[in-house]
């Protein structure tokens, strides 16, 4: 039988607090709220619906606002290790299986995990997505 572990992310070698430790669930939702929002707005300038009904639902650019949505989070992650919501929540996404930069292909596969959305609501004890999980990664607070 394991030890119980003393903190969320104790288990990854991560700090209890501060700089470094797992971020609360309610701030990442928060960056992911800001980082939808954006890409909605970023897709309306591109997308133009024709046809009569003037409805606000009519004009949102729908399943378009998945391009600008992808591309900040795959582009920001290898760029910055973070997105624009993340940015503003002060958080960033890291290696918990060794001390490198997220790759290429993690980026990728874990935005199309997030984006069946199922991943992102099951978590582990640490808190962390199984988007999280499956790609050795992890929000902590900047």
């Amino acid at each position: 039988m394991t030890a119980p572990q003393a903190y969320r992310g104790a288990n990854l070698g991560l700090p209890q607090t501060g700089s470094g430790s797992l971020a609360p669930t309610g701030a990442r939702l928060g960056a992911f709220l800001v980082d939808a929002l954006a890409s909605t707005l970023v897709a309306a300038l591109f997308v133009h619906h024709k046809g009569g009904d003037n409805s606000f639902a009519a004009k949102l650019p729908g399943s378009w606002s998945l391009i600008p949505l992808a591309l900040d989070y795959v582009l920001g992650i290898l760029v910055a290790g973070r997105t624009l919501g993340m940015y503003l929540f002060s958080l960033r996404v890291v290696r918990v299986d060794r001390l490198a930069a997220v790759d290429p292909l993690r980026a990728i596969v874990r935005t199309l995990l997030l984006f069946l959305l199922v991943p992102a609501v099951v978590f582990d004890r640490d808190g962390r997505g199984m988007h999280d999980r499956l790609t050795d990664t992890a929000v902590v607070r900047a």
